[in-house]
């Protein structure tokens, strides 16, 4: 066998740079008791950071998998929280320790808005595909999906103390649900243009609404109380047939009313005059939060019922000083108005348009802010509600974790320790190892960057054709060089490390060198650059590259031509043309054998120069290519695409070796560390990613082999959704959804079957009884034990929330002896819970075949009563284990005086505040 050429794995290592996505929300969450108000989440990209927001560190990450976080929703015990991904998937991770053990699979498109009911049992989720599912927590399946809006869902809410949901859409519709019966009773289409944010107001007696205009509308909930049915109504003789129809049109229209009637009860005008952006409440729901697409944040509070009183007593009183003063004799009459019960509170000026608002309560009548703004910035602010005229103190804001425009540039450090990152206002400085910010300095809008050989300085090339020259040991800007008249696309350092080449778009390519010169204020050195020759070309420069030898300089115009040219004499060589749209990167590789050019026209072309021939033209991405380089000392090079990919590639094979998936949005350029172990790239998704080499090879044939059955999974999973038999197409469905975890779950179930079947067949024919000889028992079973115990455990292995789904996929053949393994499964008391939730599920998909089948009958007589009596005696034990368990408690608190539990922590907190008094006198007195 031949030596093969060995490719090294680079894998995905860090996320860093980005403080918050712009799709997923921002929420207070309470860490490990800590104090309410400090720490707030934030998507980052598939991940989710935990930031302190006093200390404006990151505390905590929640590790995704591949897709982007779209909602976050904290449960109301405050544990756990649940997230929503781009895919349809909903995790619910813990915060103590930040793992995730509940997953739910059931959307077709990303999560937009996540809800839990009042106790945390219940998860309500709305999505881009238009249903609404409403799942158990704490069983982890899906209870059932809705369906009947026709647009993306905006907002759900549970009502407190009734089984109903309202969700609102971007179709102008807010839909209220019965959950019991699963079915929208009432539809209110009292708005012109999309709902975007829904709230309910006092004791939920309330609904507001903001819309796509400057008004939030007010509906007044009554409740009414259901009436004994009556049976059917008769038809009187002598009806006509349009009578009758009218007749049960009205009975209709009652039986929806038994349960609410909503009343537009006005409304409030906000300043801003474009849509509701988002509309949010504290937890009491005593303050309303909205905002639009500018920097304004509006809060409004909602009076209790005794304020309102108080506020019209006052009213009354003026009315009637007026009313004596002019002499009327006529009793003067106030109105109440929705404005006497939601006044504005004030309003709040961020510094840069806001995306997401969180709003939180605290004691002593403090109120917390958080806000995600557009430019990846976290702001929180602080007021008191009971002054007069509050005012909004900013308390904190995270900036340093990252950019607050796009990262354009990136360059890595000669000893591979430091890595530049460059955007439309700043240039900072990381640290690789930590991922933390070394330096941050204000820039122009900078388009390329390097470090000066010694690491000591950056120079930056920026958009109005400046060089900028900083010092990173003060973080100081040295100098500003006028160097071209058009911006400044490239720069490129000298192989003799003794100067800088730079191209632009006012057509030159200008030669600097560097210089040490005397800085007139300190009077120390300071490093400078100095122009020493121009190359006068016909066209914009977008890219120049020096050969390593220092003999060639490779310059790519807007024609779409590279031309080469000597360094010495700027003598022409060669000219490279074939691309059909501008070439905007390209390198040469280290021996200068090389030269490999990548385009807005997708391909990636791999040309000798020596003459100039091109070797390969490659189809590279599905969009632009943005950058390209060589991994030093090898002909591998990675190139980046507007596609969200970064690709590695041969050049001397030119075969495509691995495919670097993860950011989320177009990919603007990456950067190679000098000894080629690691990679860093950034994108539009605001992100930079470390990727780092490892040890493990790559093998061409089974990395394509891998990507063909990515392929088909993916489309196995969106064929055709698993009918249940009998069940119409109605406003309720089921909530599991196919993918390829449940087709893998069904398959294992029955290949676990088939063995069963099998060595069920071998046990009747005596191939291996005792004392006869025949072939060994399967080692799987050997393993196991035996059949019922492998089976069992296949079950256990199917993921909770998946369960349902993979017994709907699996075949009708398979379900009598499903149903004959339980029953024994029962009489053993195997996983009693777990073969009930399965035999429940069969026996409603499959109730047509199973009543029918005469073979079944003594099989699901014998179901019955094991199943009745087994259970009983299982609730049995748990009632005593309950009882025991409250008996033990009282004991023990009895004796020793020790509360439990929340009792104690609350214990805890009051000793607490009375400490802390205690200081505060004492301090007071001192």
């Amino acid at each position: 066998m031949g030596l093969t050429k060995q490719y090294l794995r680079y894998v995905a290592s860090a996320v860093f740079g980005v403080v918050g996505s712009q799709k997923a929300n921002i929420t207070y969450v309470t860490l490990r008791g800590g104090e309410r108000g400090r720490y707030v989440a934030v998507a980052a990209c598939e991940h989710v950071f935990i930031w302190d927001v006093r200390k404006g560190e990151k505390v905590l990450i929640l590790q995704g998998q591949k897709h982007e976080v779209t909602f976050l929703c904290p449960s109301p015990d405050g544990i756990h929280i649940a997230v929503g991904y781009e895919d349809g998937a909903v995790r619910i991770f813990s915060l103590l320790n930040g793992e995730s053990n509940v997953s739910f699979n059931g959307h077709k498109s990303a999560v937009t808005v996540i809800q839990y009911d009042g106790l945390g049992a219940r998860l309500v989720t709305g999505s881009r595909d238009t249903d609404v599912i409403v799942w158990d927590v704490i069983n982890e399946c899906g209870l059932y999906r809705l369906r009947g809006h026709k647009d993306v869902i905006t907002q759900t809410l549970f009502l407190r103390d009734k089984n109903l949901l309202v969700t609102s859409s971007k179709d102008s519709f807010v839909k209220w649900w019965d959950l019991d019966t699963q079915h929208c009773f009432k539809t209110m289409v009292g708005h012109r243009s999309e709902v975007w944010g829904m709230a309910l107001l006092n004791q939920d007696n309330r609904l507001l609404t903001g819309s796509a205009d400057s008004e939030l509308r007010a509906w007044d909930i009554s409740y009414l109380q259901e009436e004994k049915a009556e049976g059917e109504p008769k038809v009187k003789k002598g009806k006509t047939l349009l009578e009758e129809v009218r007749e049960l049109c009205q009975t209709d229209e009652c039986l929806t009313s038994r349960i609410l009637s909503c009343k537009k009860a006005g409304s409030i005008l906000r300043e801003a005059r474009d849509r509701v952006v988002s509309l949010t409440t504290d937890a009491k729901a005593r303050v309303i939060a909205c905002h639009g697409n500018d920097s304004a944040l509006e809060l409004f509070t909602v009076l209790s019922e005794e304020e309102v009183q108080k506020k019209m007593a006052k009213k009354l009183k003026k009315a009637k000083k007026k009313a004596e003063a002019g002499e009327d004799a006529s009793e003067p009459a106030v109105e109440r108005a929705l404005k006497d019960e939601i006044i504005r509170l004030t309003n709040i000026k961020a510094s840069a348009k806001i995306r997401w608002v969180d709003c939180l309560s605290c004691a002593g009548g403090e109120l917390k802010v958080a806000m995600l703004l557009q430019n990846n910035t976290v702001e929180t602010y602080s007021l008191k509600m009971s002054d007069k005229t509050p005012a909004a103190n900013k308390t904190a804001r995270l900036t340093l974790g990252g950019h607050r425009t796009d990262v354009r540039t990136l360059a890595f450090s000669s000893d591979n320790l430091a890595i530049l990152s460059a955007s439309g206002d700043t240039v900072k400085v990381w640290n690789r190892s930590t991922l933390q910010v070394i330096r941050t300095m204000a820039c122009e809008y900078a388009l390329c960057s390097l470090f000066v050989p010694g690491d000591r300085q950056i120079i930056l090339g920026t958009k109005s054709g400046k060089l900028q020259i900083f010092e990173l040991s003060s973080g100081s800007l040295l100098e500003t060089v006028d160097a071209h008249d058009g911006a400044l696309w490239s720069l490129c350092l000298a192989p003799d490390q003794r100067g800088i080449v730079t191209g632009s778009a006012d057509k030159t390519v200008k030669f600097w060198d560097f210089e040490l010169i005397k800085d007139e204020g300190t009077g120390h050195k300071r490093l400078t650059v100095k122009h020493t020759r121009t190359l006068q070309l016909e066209e914009d420069v977008l890219c120049v590259r020096f050969s390593p030898d220092h003999r060639l300089l490779a310059v790519s115009l807007l024609d779409c031509t590279v031309k080469i040219f000597y360094t010495d004499t700027l003598k022409f060589f060669l000219s490279l043309y074939g691309h059909k749209l501008p070439v905007l990167c390209l390198d040469i590789s280290h021996d200068n054998t090389l030269i490999a050019t990548g385009s807005a026209d997708r391909n990636v072309k791999i040309w000798g120069l020596d003459f100039g021939d091109c070797h390969r033209s490659m189809f590279a991405h599905d969009d632009s290519v943005m950058f390209l380089q060589f991994v030093p000392k090898t002909h591998l090079f990675f190139t980046a695409g507007k596609d969200k990919k970064i690709k590695q590639w041969d050049a001397d094979k030119f075969e495509h070796i691995q495919t670097l998936e993860g950011h989320h949005r177009e990919v603007w350029c990456l950067t190679i560390s000098p000894n080629g172990d690691h990679i860093v790239s950034s994108s539009h998704d605001k992100s930079l990613r470390l990727w780092e080499r490892t040890r493990e090879p790559i093998i061409l044939e089974e990395e394509r082999e891998m990507e063909r059955e990515a392929e088909f999974e993916e489309s196995m999973a969106k064929g055709d959704v698993p009918v249940v038999p009998g069940e119409t197409q109605g406003e309720a469905a089921p909530a599991g959804k196919k993918t390829v975890e449940t087709v893998k779950a069904a398959e294992r179930i029955m290949e676990a079957l088939e063995l069963y079947k099998e060595e069920n067949r071998k046990m009747e024919e005596h191939k291996y009884a005792c004392g006869h000889a025949g072939k060994e028992p399967n080692p799987i079973l050997v393993a196991f034990g035996n059949v019922s115990v492998m089976f069992c455990s296949v079950l256990c292995v199917v993921i909770t929330s998946e369960l349902e789904v993979s017994l709907l996929v699996l075949p009708f053949s398979y379900v009598p002896e499903l149903l004959k393994l339980f029953s024994g499964y029962i009489q053993q008391g195997l996983e009693v819970e777990l073969v009930c939730r399965c035999l429940f599920f069969l026996l409603k998909i499959h109730f047509g075949q199973i009543s029918s089948n005469q073979m079944l009958l003594s099989v699901i007589d014998e179901l019955r009563m094991n199943t009745l009596s087994k259970v009983q005696e299982i609730r049995d034990v748990m009632g005593f284990n309950c009882a025991a368990l409250q008996f033990l408690q009282r004991e023990i608190e009895s004796k020793e005086e020790v509360m439990f539990f929340a009792d104690a922590t609350g214990k805890l907190e009051e000793k607490k505040k009375k400490r802390r008094k205690r200081e505060r006198a004492i301090l007071t007195i001192a």
